[in-house]
């Protein structure tokens, strides 16, 4: 819970967006030998990860460092015997290392917490110790947030009656002296950390830099200090701040990666706390919540996740199957019992998704474990002499070859583990098998599991046509453009229309025009130490299924399947599939229940009835539950002239945050009917924000109403199934843009920014959602949807028989505001191709005019000017100022020869760099002139991308800097496209591609 070495929240920072790349690395003794080079060892893996660190401006402030060790018995009973107390034989005492308060009264009083803690628990206070430390080697900066290190000696009392026992009872311990801290409310509380609470291991770690550790720990120096294992992490934060508690290891993982789905992961966790029981920790379940406290790293969530699985009885191989499956849905290669495994663990847990490479151990095993994709490295060898040595890269320890007898790298998804208890190490292959056959995992999936497509068919409404069509469709926001530019396409092809890049609108909520909460949401994306994921090469990772209704008890480990489970292979439901839905009780013998809730409110009690409308709505969902309703239904289908319906993103979150709150989310599905979605991002939306399925009804009657439209007489069935198959082909996309390959792990993980809605809007109703601009609260987004009602059914002639024309995709009468105008174009390009500086005035007064139109953000910012101006001698001169000037990367194909020459030799002259893109470079302007001067027209960067156009060895060689782009912000997870009309002969030549062919 350490978080006093952060800044606070202020402006755009938040410590919650903290992130992470690392250097992860462990060494063992397959035959469990104690000994200290071992520790040695592992301090040399952490000296040798130090690339894998950072510094700051203070040389001597790490990122964090830290080496996790076996309990060293020798040295810990000779040290308290130093101090006038004995310790009971080795395996019946532990050690709590603690990070205490600078501040004496608020230790004295977290000491006191913890010593009542141990006694009302059971267990026996042995005595304290001073951890020695020597910090004349760090920065003056890790020793203002420095803690006081001490370790707490406790012995297993009679209620611990193994092993095992003994070690939950530490771990309830420390989760209830960190929730006593967390509340004591005493100046330096937050500076109280655990790194570990054992019986098995001892944790020490620092904001360290990698080759401290062993200095500012004397401990770490002494002979006696021994282990059979030492798991050890070096810390990089990327764009973050350095902290005490955010160094690795944690008590049970060191990570290098980033876990994408982090809030839903939270989330859901929460959501499991009330109907969560362990045979296993018993009564003692409830003492360890909150499970994850708020503002916890990705790792340490992780961690604690680790932690209650391993503590409610789970080995830790199999946990770990659980936290990060392999991909298994699509893989036609895994073994069925494999298969069925991860089926079954599914309903149980959704994957913690993203670039990971997790070391993890509890003492007597250690392993580690690569995410599906693949995305960190983690590379491994064994010795003739049983060490086996684990770490980011080869070469972090001495080793001759000759000793040498296996070298190899952990694949994606797959998992090592050394059982130093056994001697042996267990490779993936027998873990997997091993657990997969423990149990009849196959046999439960057949009596449990139904499918959707399976159940009998059910007939679904007639298609509305005509006014009424046309009358809900300008309910919910529908335009031309919609149904031009989005619905046919995705109806004709199966997949969504490609558009040019760029968005001079307004933001939704400087917009004139009443826009759907929806546009309200920004997609996050993979950026800083994380890679997208390419949704067609990578397919066999990716995954759409679903499952609707109740999650299973997580620790009911003898549960035997007898929980009833729904699925879906993707989340997009026709009308027939929500019948089915609907009527499931007549079909599955009463094990599933449906409640369709209505989420409109009355028309006439205008704005002021959507909050009133929102609480019954959630007091009804709750009422459902508690009465057996395992699936509800969310539905604004009985939208019409009295009954305005509430924006369905706002009446999901709010929906499903309320049944988070309420204990009760885990014990019914949310499936949604709306007419509000219809493009791709309104169904990621709705899945980020609990959904676990989605009806788009107007979308599908829509379609209907346009089959006449579509080329090739494509039947109205077919245009349905080519819409949902865009919509989960747009899903994919949007998934892999954040590093994310499942429909579960997206769905309720919040993957979203907030621009111009207010914070406490967002903390009611999207609970975790951040806002990065305030603005719109639950009055103005009534109000919209109370406009938008209003012209559906009201006598606007302008609305009586057609739709509003939009304007979101290009300029429009009566539509949507735009940057670039006709007016600001026609000047612009008499001004370009007549060279007259009277247009290019009239343009420039004209865009800048626009400024104070509420079309951009940064239109709404003023300069601050100082009282008084510096002294010009001491500002650079503008000629070194324009040197640290660079272009986009924009590519040449995207843009014109002229366009793309042009900005080179503007930067050249001015003595900035000009960025090729990712569509190479004409060789000609690689050639010096004939004086022999350099070519103005050569640009400096040269942009390496995914497709590689134009990159060959004279293009790399003349450049001043090589740019390898992994994912690109403008389209994130996604490289630009070029449509094949573009790729002109010239273009074509230089990208060495075909022309005519897309890019």
């Amino acid at each position: 819970m350490m978080r006093g070495s952060l800044p606070a929240k202020q402006g755009l920072y938040d410590p919650a967006f903290e992130h992470d790349a690392c250097g992860v690395g462990f060494v063992a003794d397959i035959r469990n030998r104690k000994s200290h080079a071992i520790v040695q060892q592992g301090l040399l893996i952490l000296k040798n990860l130090t690339h894998r660190g950072a510094v700051g401006a203070d040389k001597l402030a790490g990122d964090g460092a830290g080496l996790l060790i076996q309990m060293p018995d020798a040295f810990l009973r000779a040290k308290a015997n130093g101090l006038g107390f004995e310790l009971p034989a080795e395996g019946d005492y532990g050690v709590g290392m603690l990070f205490l308060p600078q501040a004496g009264d608020t230790r004295a009083a977290i000491e006191a917490m913890i010593e009542a803690t141990i006694v009302a628990e059971g267990q026996t206070l042995i005595g304290w110790r001073d951890v020695p430390t020597d910090n004349s080697g760090v920065g003056q900066s890790v020793k203002d947030v420095e803690p006081v290190i001490r370790q707490v000696f406790v012995a297993r009392g009679r209620t611990a009656t193994d092993a095992d026992a003994f070690e939950r009872k530490l771990f309830v311990i420390r989760k209830i002296v960190e929730k006593k801290a967390m509340d004591c409310g005493m100046d330096g509380c937050e500076q109280f950390y655990a790194p570990s609470f054992s019986s098995r291991t001892l944790n020490y770690k620092g904001m360290l830099l990698a080759d401290q550790v062993g200095v500012y720990y004397p401990d770490l120096q002494d002979e006696s200090m021994v282990s059979a294992l030492a798991l050890v992490h070096q810390r990089f934060s990327t764009n973050t701040f350095p902290s005490w508690d955010l160094a690795h290891p944690f008590r049970m993982i060191a990570h290098n990666g980033e876990i994408n789905t982090l809030r839903g992961n939270v989330n859901w966790m929460r959501a499991r706390r009330a109907a969560m029981k362990s045979p296993v920790l018993g009564e003692d379940l409830d003492k360890i919540w909150p499970l994850i406290a708020e503002g916890q790293s990705d790792s340490a969530s992780f961690d604690s996740a680790l932690e209650l699985l391993v503590m409610g009885g789970y080995d830790m191989a199999h946990a770990m199957m659980m936290l990060i499956p392999e991909a298994w849905s699509g893989n036609p290669l895994m073994d069925e019992k494999r298969k069925a495994f991860y089926e079954y663990h599914a309903a149980l847990m959704e994957p913690w998704d993203g670039p990971a490479a997790v070391a993890f151990t509890d003492g007597r095993q250690i392993g580690a474990t690569l995410d599906r994709n693949g995305l960190r490295p983690a590379r491994y060898l064994i010795t003739d002499d049983g060490l086996v040595v684990m770490a980011s890269e080869m070469g972090v320890l001495p080793i001759p070859e000759h000793k040498i007898v296996k070298k190899w790298r952990l694949q994606p998804g797959k998992m090592f583990l050394i059982d130093l208890a056994e001697g042996r190490i267990i490779d993936d292959g027998e873990i997997k098998d091993g657990l997969s056959a423990a149990k009849p995992y196959k046999d439960w999936l057949d009596r449990t599991q139904i499918k959707l497509k399976d159940l009998k068919h059910e007939a679904g409404p007639m298609a509305m046509s005509g006014d009424a069509l046309l009358n809900r469709q300008q309910a919910f926001g529908y335009t031309q453009e919609d149904l031009k530019f989005l619905m046919t396409p995705m109806a004709a092809s199966g997949q969504e229309a490609i558009g040019s890049m760029g968005n001079d609108n307004p933001p939704a909520v400087l917009s004139n025009k009443a826009k759907p909460l929806f546009n309200y949401f920004k997609q996050n994306f993979a950026q800083v130490t994380n890679p997208p994921i390419d949704p067609i090469r990578e397919e066999l990772v990716m995954s759409l299924v679903s499952l609707i209704g109740p999650r299973p008890n997580l620790l009911g480990l003898d549960d035997s399947g007898q929980n009833m489970r729904l699925e879906v292979d993707q989340p997009v439901l026709s009308n027939t599939d929500l019948e089915r839905v609907r009527h499931i009780e007549d079909h599955t013998s009463g094990a599933f229940k449906t409640k369709t809730l209505s989420i409109c409110w009355d028309a006439d009690t205008g704005a002021d009835g959507m909050g009133p409308a929102l609480d019954a709505l959630c007091a009804k969902a709750e009422d459902a539950v508690q009465d057996g309703y395992n699936i509800i239904v969310l539905s604004d289908r009985d939208v019409n002239a009295d009954r305005v319906p509430i924006p369905v993103l706002l009446a999901t979150s709010a929906v499903h945050h309320h049944l988070v709150r309420a204990g009760l989310r885990t014990r019914s599905g949310l499936v949604v009917e709306s007419g509000a979605a219809r493009e791709v991002h309104h169904f990621a939306c709705l899945a980020g924000y609990g959904a676990e399925a989605v009806n788009p009804y107007l979308a599908f009657d829509t379609v209907s109403s346009l089959c006449g439209e579509l080329p090739g007489g494509i039947s109205e069935g077919e245009a349905h199934k080519r819409y949902i198959k865009a919509v989960g082909k747009g899903l994919l996309k949007v998934f892999s843009k954040m590093g994310i390959s499942t429909y579960q792990s997206y769905c309720g993980a919040q993957v979203f920014d907030a621009v111009g809605l207010s914070q406490d809007f967002l903390d009611d109703y999207f609970t975790g959602t951040v806002s990065k601009i305030d603005g719109a609260g639950i009055d103005e987004v009534a109000a919209e949807a109370v406009t938008r009602h209003r012209d559906a059914f009201g006598d606007a002639p302008i609305y009586r028989n057609h739709l509003d024309v939009g304007g979101d995709y290009a300029y429009r009468v009566r539509g949507d505001a735009h940057i670039w105008t006709p007016e600001s174009i026609a000047n612009l390009q008499h001004a370009a191709r007549g060279n007259d500086p009277k247009s290019y005035a009239e343009y420039s007064r004209y865009m800048n005019e626009q400024n104070e139109e509420l079309l951009t953000l940064r239109g709404l910012f003023e300069f601050k000017f100082a009282d008084q101006p510096i002294p010009l001698d001491e500002v650079e001169p503008a000629s070194a100022i324009v040197k640290r000037f660079a272009t986009g990367a924009m590519s040449y194909g995207s843009i014109s020869m002229e366009a793309h020459s042009t900005l080179a030799i503007a930067m050249n002259q001015i003595g900035g760099k000009s960025n090729t893109g990712e569509g190479g470079e004409e060789p000609e302007r690689f050639l010096p002139l004939e004086d022999g001067s350099m070519n103005p027209r050569r640009s400096a960067i040269k942009q390496v991308a995914s497709g590689r156009f134009g990159v060959t060895a004279e293009y790399l060689v003349n450049s001043d800097d090589i740019q390898i782009k992994m994912a690109q912000g403008a389209k994130h997870g996604d490289c630009g496209q070029l449509p094949g009309h573009k790729v002109y002969p010239w273009v074509a030549k230089t990208r060495h591609s075909t022309p005519g062919v897309g890019l």
